[in-house]
């Protein structure tokens, strides 16, 4: 029994010092792997500077952009997946390499021009003059901004918009508050009616002459 307790703790000693050295040693391992990604991203065929080019590393979220030069630089981890990538060009990629010695690594990365084919286009010249002159004077011009303010401060426009928009927090929680205003104002007494009010009748007949009770169908 005392030889099963004494090997028990001899294998604990050996398993602490070693979870030990292991924590010490890992973040010198994490700092020897971190790599300063520098260079510059360049056209294959002229050797003309990219700037605003992309520089991702996958699956990480990070990245960054060249200058107007075409220089970049950033911090990465040995191992880590480069992508350079450009509006008009083929996307690359390069790997860092895990047994670099140095804690910095220099590329001058060059992208190829990627040409995108469209869809052919066939211009047609109108057949006679007077069907030019017809489609030209019936064409549609959009509206400018100042048509556009005419058109959303016209009254029968509002009152469309009124009447098919439904009403908000604002107006909805106005509406309560002037309804709870009006019940204290009259509270233990008769509310007025407003059939013999002359500007609650103004207003129906104003009302009734726009048209606000149509049947709308």
């Amino acid at each position: 029994m005392k030889l099963f307790l004494r090997i028990s703790l001899f294998c604990f000693i050996v398993l602490l010092a070693g979870s030990k050295a292991t924590a010490q040693q890992t973040p010198n391992v994490y700092r020897d792997s971190v790599v300063q990604l520098y260079g510059v991203v360049m056209t294959a065929d002229s050797l003309r500077a990219i700037p605003s080019a992309s520089i991702i590393v996958e699956g990480k979220g990070r990245g960054t952009i060249t200058n107007p030069d075409g220089v970049f630089s950033i911090a990465v981890l040995k191992g880590d997946r480069i992508t350079f990538s450009c509006v008009g060009f083929k996307n690359r990629s390069i790997e860092i390499p895990l047994n670099l010695s140095e804690n910095q690594y220099s590329v001058i990365q060059l992208l190829v021009s990627d040409t995108a084919y469209l869809p052919a286009t066939i211009l047609k010249p109108r057949p006679t003059r007077e069907q030019f002159e017809r489609d030209f004077v019936n064409n549609k011009v959009s509206d400018d901004a100042y048509e556009i303010a005419r058109k959303n401060t016209d009254e029968a426009q509002r009152r469309i918009l009124i009447n098919s928009l439904p009403a908000d927090g604002r107006e909805a929680i106005n509406y309560q508050l002037r309804q709870q205003a009006n019940k204290y104002y009259y509270s233990g007494q008769l509310p007025p009616m407003n059939i013999l009010n002359p500007a609650a009748w103004a207003d129906f007949i104003k009302a009734w002459k726009r048209g606000d009770f149509k049947r709308k169908d």
